[in-house]
């Protein structure tokens, strides 16, 4: 008779670690999920971990995965994407050029979209490097043209390495701030 309680128990337990487990699964696949900033290109409005230096730690986020299933990605938005050319790397940047519209930036620094300047306080510095925007990108449908906050040191969609951001690749939206603790909160993107 007590074989068949442990029995009893240890499937229950069992059933109830699977639910929990392909729970987790559904979240993680289809909600929301954990990233971790890596790198100073997202600097002054995200702080990455940084190699050189272990006593700094990198900001944590959730991603919300479901947004941009009910809504177009908007322009200011904070991305999570997958890095083409690297499977397991996922970048985080702004988004700043909308499909359909042309972006360029002049010799000066300063963005255009569509022919028409724009008014935007995101960037820690005047852009130095236009690289591939010097000349206007028109992206296609599907196709947004991203930038770190800290233009001078971001590799982004200036580098032909990450180029446009097809909505494919997006993950999903930056939402809060978990960690570290002191910076706790929902993050703000226009």
């Amino acid at each position: 008779m007590k074989e068949k309680g442990i029995l009893r128990e240890i499937l229950s337990t069992s059933i109830f670690l699977l639910i929990v487990v392909f729970a987790t699964y559904l979240l993680i696949t289809f909600v929301a999920q954990r990233a971790v900033v890596r790198g100073s290109s997202m600097e002054p409005t995200l702080y990455g971990k940084d190699a050189s230096n272990p006593e700094v730690v990198g900001d944590s986020l959730i991603v919300d995965k479901i947004s941009y299933r009910f809504r177009d990605p908007q322009r200011f938005d904070i991305i999570v994407f997958n890095f083409q050319y690297n499977s397991k790397e996922d970048l985080i940047k702004r988004i700043i050029g909308l499909p359909g519209e042309t972006v360029q930036i002049d010799a000066d620094g300063n963005i255009y979209i569509n022919g028409e300047r724009l008014e935007e306080g995101y960037g820690k510095e005047v852009i130095l490097d236009p690289g591939r925007a010097a000349e206007p990108i028109t992206l296609g449908e599907g196709e947004y043209f991203v930038l770190g906050d800290n233009r001078n040191n971001s590799t982004d969609s200036r580098s032909a390495s990450v180029g446009n951001v097809h909505e494919s690749m997006i993950i999903g939206r930056a939402w809060l701030r978990i960690w570290p603790l002191s910076r706790f909160g929902i993050l703000k993107h226009r």
